[in-house]
């Protein structure tokens, strides 16, 4: 210490007054911007308008107005196929014509129109269904709607499956591409 030079009075306070902290001016006064009563405030209207929103689906049904001249004046229509098919744990029921199709898929019946084969679905099976349905009524050659709708204990996969099935036939024919997903009631 005895190297050290001692610093005068008037060094110490300038060392010192340079140290001290500013004081700020009051229009310097708070640099940074107290935006947090901002965002409580947002967060309430936030949380209020989204309590207070009202959640609406939409659902769109494709109808057909009624014609001029009542319900006594309606040409006729052509035949409609309207295949609906629904996967169950035993197999496939298949409806179409507005009835049931009953088992091995030969005509109006109730039941399983295709059973399982060997424990497993038999796609081929209903893809041959299809396509004779299909046949039966040359005036709905055209139609390829169909609705398929399965049980919640079905899986995934044969879901799949079936659409590949009634999309075409295995000759390569087009049968039903445009396939709607009905719900089980």
């Amino acid at each position: 210490m005895a190297d050290q030079e001692k610093l005068s009075a008037a060094q110490r306070s300038r060392i010192r007054r340079l140290s001290a902290p500013k004081e700020l001016s009051p229009d310097e006064e708070g640099g940074e911007l107290n935006i947090v009563p901002f965002l409580d405030i947002i967060t309430n209207v936030l949380m209020f308008v989204l309590a207070t929103i009202s959640v609406t689906f939409t659902t769109l049904i494709d109808t057909q107005p009624p014609r001029v001249g009542g319900a006594g004046s309606r040409a006729p229509t052509k035949p409609s196929l309207s295949l609906n098919i629904i996967i169950i744990d035993k197999g496939f029921i298949v409806s179409a014509f507005g009835q049931r199709i009953g088992e091995g898929c030969q005509g109006p019946g109730a039941g399983v129109a295709v059973g399982m084969k060997d424990n497993q679905y038999d796609f081929a099976s209903l893809g041959a269904c299809a396509k004779r349905l299909k046949n039966q009524v040359p005036e709905a050659a055209d139609e390829t709607a169909a609705t398929l709708t399965a049980n919640s204990n079905v899986p995934y996969q044969v879901i799949i499956s079936t659409c590949d099935a009634i999309r075409k036939s295995a000759e390569g024919d087009v049968l039903f591409p445009d396939i709607t997903f009905g719900v089980p009631k």
